[in-house]
């Protein structure tokens, strides 16, 4: 993100976002054919890379450029990495996926933190107090909106996260990756062609090294391994680690771009950022907190009446009243039944007695 916004001002959106997938596709590729990775087969093989190519190449990198014009690194950032909240309500629709109470909670935050973020300073005030009917709300403006367009580019991905395993049935995950990285990014070449000039007359040496690294790191590497874990079915565990990203996308936006950010959108990166582990934990918090507030009641243990009694002549019989007294024994224990003993006196002592 840092990288990409110190470099937009110097070129335009389309053509940033066609740079950043198709020669990125090219290095995928050729690393996958040195793997000895196989090509796609069939037209189901093509056909789900052209879709995952639209949804998450063309759409995402296209509303990502976009949006990144319009608003601030870090601020882009988070509204990208806010993915997993779709991604958990695409699972819990596609996958059966429970969200549970915790999820939830994080879900709600997280639409919050989104609209402190994204929708503007004059709605809040009208909110708060009671002039909603002053703001002028336009469709044509909103897609100027900068933040609207990042969170298009997050539902992209999203929906292309989620595509990614249906695509991987048919076609190796990374070759997909290459070809839907190329396959995406013609569209925003020709698109930049048709309605964008001077797409590189401004570019120098440093912005050079900025579409390098966005290329190799950001598109070739990043795109490369996320999708090839992406294609296991672990989701939701591989998208809660996205929540990291906008941190170091404010820190570095901070300190590089001296961007700054109201305290009205700092409270909605906080609650954003806390909803994305939300609802990626929820599973472990929820085990937490039920180890935490169970109750566990444990019979004590009762004393142990021997199973033999004495009786009056001095012989021992078996104690009925000691049998449902006893200590539950396990499954694999085999309960005992106790045999009478008469007990008799040793000879020494019969004699002893007898010649008294």
């Amino acid at each position: 993100m840092v990288a990409m916004k110190g470099t937009i001002d110097h070129t335009t959106p389309l053509f940033l976002a066609g740079t950043r997938l198709v020669p990125a596709g090219i290095l995928v590729l050729i690393f996958a054919q040195f793997l000895g990775r196989s090509q796609p087969q069939g037209w189901k093989a093509w056909l789900g890379i052209s879709l995952f190519a639209l949804v998450d190449g063309a759409m995402f990198q296209g509303f990502l450029a976009e949006g990144l014009q319009r608003t601030g690194a870090g601020l882009g950032s988070v509204m990208i990495d806010s993915q997993p909240l779709a991604i958990a309500l695409l699972s819990a629709w596609l996958f059966k996926e429970v969200i549970g109470v915790w999820g939830w909670l994080g879900l709600s935050l997280g639409v919050l933190g989104i609209s402190l973020i994204g929708l503007p300073l004059e709605l809040w005030s009208g909110i708060l107090h009671g002039t909603m009917g002053t703001i002028n709300f336009s469709w044509s403006g909103l897609f100027n909106n900068g933040e609207w367009l990042m969170l298009l580019a997050s539902l992209s991905m999203a929906v292309g996260t989620i595509l990614m395993p249906y695509v991987s049935r048919s076609t190796d995950a990374f070759v997909a990756t290459g070809w839907h990285m190329i396959l995406g990014g013609l569209p925003l070449f020709a698109l930049s062609g048709i309605y964008e000039t001077q797409q590189w007359n401004n570019l120098d040496i440093h912005d050079g090294f900025a579409l390098g690294y966005s290329t190799i790191f950001g598109s070739a590497i990043a795109y490369g391994l996320f999708f090839y874990f992406a294609a296991q079915g672990n989701l939701t565990s591989l998208s809660s680690l996205t929540f990291l990203t906008p941190i170091f996308a404010l820190l570095f936006s901070s300190f590089l771009l001296e961007e700054v950010l109201s305290p009205l959108q700092w409270a909605g990166v906080s609650l954003t950022i806390m909803s994305i582990y939300l609802i990626n934990q929820r599973e472990r918090i929820g085990e937490y907190f039920s180890k935490f507030f169970s109750t566990t009641s444990e019979t004590p243990p009762t004393l142990v009446e021997s199973p033999l009694k004495i009786v009056e002549d001095g012989r021992l019989e078996p104690n009925p009243d000691a049998i449902d007294k006893t200590i539950p024994k396990s499954p694999q224990e085999i309960p005992l039944t106790p045999l009478p003993v008469k007990l008799t006196e040793p000879t020494s002592e019969k004699i002893r007695r007898e010649s008294r």
